[in-house]
C-alpha cells in the first residue's frame, strides 16, 4: 500500500514499543502509508525524542520496562507535543489500564495481537484530525496572500493570536498601542492595520518620535506656516494634515518630550491640529497607531509619560513578542527571506544546511527580525554554493558555533538533536522523499540514508 486512504500529508510518528521486533512491524505498517517514523524501546529514549522534537501521533507500548511507562509517555507527550494524538498499544489484560489512559487523554487504544490493517486504519483516523487541523493552522501561515500582511510570519501561538485580534480591530477606527522590543517588526503591524482598514486607499504616513527635539517635532506633526521660526521660508504641512483620511504611526511614543505629549493630547480630543506659527485650526481625521519597546504603564507610575495620553493612544494593544520566545517561527522566517533575498539578487534559492538552521533557531536574537534578516542577508552575499552552511554565519552568530555536535545549546537542546528534527520536517514536508528531502537539507541522498539510521527514522 502506498498511498493514504484518507490523503492526507506525511504525519511524524513516534513508535516506543520495548520489543524491537514488534515496534519494527508497527513502524513499517505506518512507513507504507508514507509516514515518517521515529522507534525508541524505552522511557527514557521517548522522553528525549518528546522533548525535543515535533510528533502528530504517538503510538507507545503500555508495559515496558515498568507497567507504568506507557502511562509516562502519555503524560510528556500531552505536556511537550500540543497538537500530537496518543494511541495505547496493549495486552487483553491490560484493557481497563488502556481505557484509564483514554480518560488521562490518549486518543484510543488497541490490543495485540495487532490486525495491521486495524492498526493502520485507526492511526489513520487519529492523523486525519491532526493534520487536518494542522493544514487548517497553516492558513495562518499564508498571510501575504490571505490577509494581505506583507512580511509578518509566523505559526507561534503567540502570533496566530496576535493576527486574529489584528483582523478584529483593523476595520475599526479604535486607537492602537504596538508594543514589543526593537526590531520585532512593529511597523509591519501598524502597515497591516492601515492595509485591511477601510482607509487602505488613504495615506500611511509612519513618524519617529525618538531622537527628535521638542520644536522639531511639533513642526513635524502640525506643520508650520512661513515665519514661523528662522529657517521657515515656505509653509509646510504637518504629517496630521498629510495623512488626513488616513493612517498616522507615531513609532516610539514612549520617547516623545513632556511637552509634546499635552499638545498631542489636544489633538486627538478635537480633532483639529494648529500649525506653529498660526492661530488658525484645521480639522483631521486620522486613524492612530502608535509603538513603543517601554514599558509605557510603568512611565506612567514614574511621572515620564501622561496617564491621559496612554489611555488615549492604547485603545487596544497589541505586543509583539521576541524573536527568542516564538523560536518555531525562526525557520519560516529564514526560508522566506533567503528566497526574497537571492531573487532580489538574481540567484538560486539556497537550501539551510541543518546545522545552520539550528545554530540561526537556538541565537537569542537581541536586536530580533531586523537582526535575523541582516544576517540571511549577509549569508546569501557570501554563499558560494547551493547551501548556506555554519562558515556562511556573521561573525556576531558565530559564537554559539560548538566544536562537537554533543554540546548543549540554549534550551537545552544539541546541535545532533536540532538536525534530527530538521531531518525528520525536511521528510514530512517531501512525503518520505529521500530525494526531495536530501535536496531540501543541503546533503547528497547517502548521507540522508546513513542519518536515517543514525536517528532511527523509517
Amino acid at each position: 500500500m502506498n498511498t493514504h486512504k484518507l490523503n492526507l500529508p506525511t504525519g511524524q510518528i513516534l513508535v516506543v514499543d520495548d520489543e524491537p521486533d514488534h515496534a519494527e512491524v508497527m513502524a513499517e505498517a505506518l512507513q507504507r502509508l508514507g509516514h515518517v517514523c521515529t522507534v525508541v524501546h524505552d522511557f527514557p529514549s521517548a522522553t528525549d525524542e518528546l522533548e525535543h522534537g515535533r510528533f502528530d501521533l504517538i503510538v507507545t507500548d503500555l508495559v515496558m520496562d515498568t507497567d507504568e511507562d506507557g502511562m509516562k509517555v502519555l503524560g510528556v507527550a500531552r505536556q511537550t507535543q500540543d497538537n500530537a494524538v496518543t494511541i495505547m498499544v496493549t495486552a487483553h489484560s491490560d484493557v481497563p489500564t488502556a481505557k484509564a489512559a483514554i480518560k488521562g487523554g490518549a486518543y484510543d487504544f488497541i490490543e495485540k495481537p495487532l490486525d495491521l490493517d486495524s492498526f493502520r486504519t485507526l492511526c489513520e483516523h487519529a492523523l486525519s484530525e491532526v493534520l487536518l487541523r494542522g493544514q487548517n493552522d497553516q492558513l495562518y501561515n499564508r498571510l501575504e496572500e490571505s490577509f494581505g500582511i506583507e512580511g509578518i510570519i509566523g505559526q507561534s501561538p503567540a502570533m496566530r493570536d496576535l493576527i486574529i485580534k489584528l483582523k478584529q480591530i483593523a476595520p475599526s477606527d479604535i486607537p492602537v498601542l504596538i508594543t514589543g522590543e526593537s526590531g520585532t517588526g512593529k511597523e509591519l503591524i501598524a502597515q497591516a492595520i492601515h492595509q485591511n482598514s477601510p482607509r487602505t486607499r488613504q495615506t500611511f504616513k509612519p513618524v519617529n518620535c525618538a531622537g527628535l527635539s521638542e520644536s522639531i517635532l511639533e513642526s513635524e506633526l502640525f506643520g508650520h506656516i512661513r515665519g514661523a521660526f528662522t529657517g521657515a521660508e515656505r509653509e509646510r504641512k504637518g504629517v496630521f494634515e498629510f495623512a488626513d483620511k488616513g493612517t498616522l504611526f507615531l513609532d516610539e511614543i514612549g520617547d516623545m518630550p513632556p511637552a509634546m505629549q499635552a499638545k498631542l493630547l489636544r489633538v486627538l480630543e478635537s480633532g483639529e491640529v494648529v500649525r506653529v506659527g498660526s492661530n488658525d485650526a484645521q480639522h483631521v481625521d486620522v486613524r492612530l497607531v502608535s509603538a513603543t519597546n517601554h514599558d509605557l504603564a510603568q512611565r506612567v507610575k514614574e511621572g515620564s509619560f501622561r496617564e491621559d495620553l496612554y489611555f488615549r493612544v492604547r485603545g487596544v494593544e497589541l505586543h509583539l513578542p521576541p524573536l527568542r520566545q516564538r523560536r518555531e517561527d525562526i525557520p519560516l522566517l529564514v526560508n522566506h527571506y533567503a528566497a526574497n533575498i537571492a531573487g532580489k539578487m538574481k540567484k538560486p534559492m539556497p537550501t539551510i544546511a541543518p546545522d545552520t538552521m539550528a545554530i540561526l533557531t537556538e541565537f537569542d536574537w537581541p536586536g530580533n527580525v531586523r537582526q535575523l534578516i541582516n544576517t540571511v542577508q549577509q549569508m546569501v552575499i557570501v554563499c558560494d554554493k547551493e547551501s548556506l552552511e555554519p562558515r556562511h554565519l556573521p561573525t556576531d552568530i558565530r559564537p554559539v558555533l560548538a566544536s562537537t555536535n554533543e554540546i548543549d545549546l540554549k534550551g537545552g537542546m544539541s546541535l545532533e538533536q536540532l538536525e534530527k528534527q530538521a531531518v525528520r520536517e525536511a521528510l514530512r514536508i517531501h512525503g518520505g522523499n529521500r530525494e526531495a528531502a536530501a535536496g531540501m537539507l543541503g546533503i547528497g541522498e547517502r548521507t540522508l540514508y546513513r542519518k536515517l539510521k543514525e536517528y532511527g527514522l523509517k
